[in-house]
């Protein structure tokens, strides 16, 4: 007997390949300056928001109708101005008085009762 020769199988013929653009290599990175990087890693850090604090006080109606009367000031000059802005900007401005002229100012305040007042009927 004759030997058998192995039959080869019909293989489908393959679309032709393209090959593969090579990618250009980048330029190795210049190491950045120290300074950069501190700068870099700033943005990163969540920034904490100040905490809020609600408060409620009393006082004499004609300090209460002169915020009124400085808001409406500064509607008229362009720009406008919350009540609670205008008590922030006082406290940034009694920061910067020496205790001595708070004593005096404190001084010419009238004296007002603690608490609540009491609802007219």
């Amino acid at each position: 007997m004759p030997a058998k020769t192995p039959v080869k199988k019909a293989v489908p013929a393959k679309a032709a390949v393209k090959p593969k653009a090579a990618k250009p290599k980048a330029a190795p990175k210049k190491p950045a300056p120290a300074a950069k990087k501190k700068v870099e890693a700033a943005p990163k850090e969540k920034l904490k928001k100040p905490k809020l604090v609600r408060d409620s006080f009393t006082m004499p109606e004609d300090e209460y109708q002169a915020l009124v009367d400085i808001k409406k000031a500064c509607i008229k000059a362009g720009f406008e101005i919350k009540k609670s802005e205008l008590l922030r900007i006082g406290v940034a401005l009694i920061r910067k008085t020496d205790p001595a002229q708070l004593k005096g100012l404190q001084a010419a305040l009238p004296p007002l009762k603690a608490g609540r007042p009491k609802k007219d009927k």
